[in-house]
């Protein structure tokens, strides 16, 4: 499970931990990247 956060005019991702993943422009964006962040970590 990831959590997006729209903070200071980008988006940021966070595990189900809290931890920040990475941050992206927008929120299509982010989702593209954990499509890939999950693919990998698989």
């Amino acid at each position: 499970m990831y959590s997006i956060r729209c903070t200071n005019g980008h988006v940021q991702v966070y595990d189900n931990y809290g931890r920040f993943l990475f941050s992206a422009d927008t929120e299509q964006e982010a989702r593209e990247e954990m499509k890939e962040y999950a693919e990998f970590a698989a």
